[in-house]
């Protein structure tokens, strides 16, 4: 990471750790940054989609884009990058909740959380579910600052990848969806 990016990183993420951490809010970033791991909520509410006719196209959608998130930040750029995470590079910086993985750029949660956010926006049906999904991965990539966890580039980079694999998700759903579509025998009149 060129140096005067990982500086202002460092300061960013540091000034959440003094200025925006409270009592209040640590339980709740601790267990959303937690139901990320490994893309476990966006999964769930994936496959959830997929049991109503209405949202079965959103839901393979999500599905479709976190496995080309995954394919594309955990097994490809995570590795290949090799960043360290912040407590490793900061000085008595103190990360909230545990994380294994040594490697930071890009996050891997806020990726998954746009995947999913960016496909269901381009295939649910309701105006509410696009909403609530931008927003679910928001605070995603949020929490992952507030728990220390990322670096402030980590969590964009997380979110611009993941965007554009809920675009690609939901373009392969979409040629999908219509081949199948178009050999299933139509409904009598």
């Amino acid at each position: 990471m060129p140096d005067f990016i990982q500086q202002l990183d460092e300061r960013v993420l540091v000034w959440i750790a003094e200025h925006v951490r409270c009592g209040l809010l640590d339980p709740f970033m601790m267990l959303y940054t937690q139901l990320g791991n490994t893309g476990m909520l966006f999964i769930v509410l994936g496959i959830a989609l997929l049991f109503f006719k209405q949202t079965r196209k959103a839901g393979f959608s999500a599905l479709c884009a976190m496995l080309i998130g995954l394919i594309v930040v955990n097994f490809t750029i995570k590795p290949l990058a090799a960043r360290e995470r912040p407590w490793l590079v900061i000085e008595n910086f103190l990360n909230l909740v545990p994380e294994h993985d040594p490697n930071s750029f890009p996050s891997g949660h806020t990726n998954a959380a746009f995947a999913f956010a960016v496909a269901v926006c381009m295939s649910a049906p309701k105006k509410w579910m696009k909403i609530t999904a931008v927003c679910m991965a928001a605070v995603m990539g949020l929490s992952r600052l507030y728990v220390g966890v990322h670096f402030p580039s980590d969590v964009l980079a997380g979110a611009a990848i993941g965007s554009l694999c809920g675009l690609a998700g939901a373009w392969v759903v979409k040629k999908v969806w219509g081949r199948v579509s178009a050999r299933l025998p139509k409904a009598p009149e």
